[in-house]
């Protein structure tokens, strides 16, 4: 099988989707399929990978980390001619929100090919909390990708009971009717989700409310998971390292932006006055605004900016602190740190309910979206830590997030489209 993914952004640039599709394609291409990844060119550094279809692209970040590619019929041709010298496309996986999604799915239509699309991002939550005027964008947003979608086939056909075997949700949970069009951005998503065949989601909760909104009748719902060789080294690490530190050592880890709440959580942490190391794991556009407010204070915890770091060492981290703390709520679609660490035996400091809900063990909660909410909860989860208290994750978290189980899974949600998309012809062709 050649599959086909498209991004918003190139997967060796910083970010959970990233790291997901990186994933994705060595454990496909491990069980003997053909991948290629579509994407903006990186322009911070300089990636040869033959797997990697590189477009034209304009950098959107001061850092360069992250860029553009501007949908079109110039995209579409350039495209087009790149994927020539390739073998013939079985499946194409949208794994994108913007740019890469309108391409993704253009790029399908033209050559009458299935689609599964992956929703990463809760739209309207990441667009509020990074643009001016949220609402005049949304709008804008939906007009634009009116436009260069056109009109797209509804394939609105629900799974049957052996696919729904494979979601992790109640039984009991209906499909919901298509919603109208609107302005905001579930309505954004369902026309994204319409030239789809199958539509995915990396947590039961993001998948139960992409259904609530009408984005998709029926949502299969695939973590992210985690590279199997990788878990295993750093649990067999875990456990030879294993001890007792003289202060609690909490972990940070994602992208330096708004909607990860990064900034709230200094706060938080000079305001418990809390006796601990913290450290920062990764970089972006408040990185400064964040070193100016740990600079500013004098205080009994110890703050360090560790930048960027690759994914074994930041999962090695994650597994010799005491704790991963977890700020965002309502923009994380899964929360991959969170499970990262479950997975590695290492308890989490949650801001989101949604995450901990999902999490069902291992966990420390903070009661509500204030800083003095998130202190309290950091000061609990160093007494905790002290006292050799700290809530176990649940070890069945760590088998479910392998990459190898979700790679099958995924393969029965392209065999599925792939089926769908066959039947359609079939019965346009009779």
């Amino acid at each position: 099988m050649h599959v086909v993914m498209f991004g918003d952004q190139h997967v060796e640039s910083s970010g959970g989707a990233q790291v997901s599709m990186r994933l994705q394609r060595r454990f496909l291409e491990r069980a003997g399929h053909t991948v290629t990844i579509v994407a903006p060119r990186l322009h911070a550094r300089r990636i040869d990978d033959p797997a990697y279809l590189d477009l034209p692209s304009v950098p959107i970040t001061p850092d360069r980390e992250y860029a553009m590619t501007v949908p079109g019929r110039r995209t579409d041709r350039r495209l087009d001619i790149a994927m020539t010298g390739r073998p013939p496309v079985d499946v194409v996986h949208v794994q994108a929100d913007f740019w890469g999604a309108v391409i993704g799915h253009r790029f399908a239509r033209r050559h009458g090919l299935p689609v599964v699309h992956t929703m990463h991002n809760r739209v309207d939550v990441g667009i509020e909390a990074t643009a001016p005027f949220p609402t005049l964008v949304l709008r804008v947003l939906n007009v634009w990708a009116g436009r260069m979608l056109g009109p797209v086939h509804r394939r609105r056909i629900a799974p049957s009971s052996e696919d729904r075997a494979e979601m992790l949700r109640p039984p009991d949970d209906s499909p919901t009717q298509i919603a109208p069009r609107g302005r905001d951005g579930w309505a954004y998503l369902r026309m994204l989700a319409e030239g789809a065949d199958a539509v995915t989601a990396p947590s039961s909760h993001f998948a139960h409310r992409l259904e609530q909104h009408g984005v998709f009748p029926r949502v299969d719902v695939v973590w992210n998971g985690i590279d199997d060789e990788i878990l295993d080294a750093a649990l067999d690490r875990a456990r030879v390292e294993t001890q007792h530190p003289s202060r609690p050592r909490f972990v940070w880890v994602g992208r330096m932006s708004p909607e990860k709440r990064l900034l709230p959580f200094l706060r938080a942490v000079i305001e418990s006055k809390v006796a601990a190391d913290i450290e920062i794991i990764g970089g972006g556009g408040q990185l400064r605004a964040a070193r100016r407010i740990v600079e500013a204070v004098t205080a009994p915890t110890g703050v360090e900016f560790a930048g960027r770091l690759p994914y074994a060492e930041t999962l090695r981290r994650i597994g010799a602190a005491d704790a991963v703390v977890q700020t965002s709520i309502g923009f994380e679609t899964q929360g991959m740190t969170v499970f990262e660490a479950a997975s590695l035996g290492t308890p989490a400091v949650v801001c989101d309910p949604d995450i901990a809900a999902e999490l069902s063990s291992g966990y420390w909660a903070v009661a509500d979206a204030s800083t003095a909410a998130l202190a309290r909860a950091l000061v609990d989860a160093a007494a905790d830590i002290v006292d050799g208290a700290s809530p176990r994750p649940d070890a069945a978290v760590a088998e479910a997030f392998r990459q190898s189980s979700r790679t099958a899974a995924m393969l029965a949600v392209y065999d599925r489209a792939i089926s769908l998309s066959r039947g359609r012809r079939t019965a346009g062709g009779s």
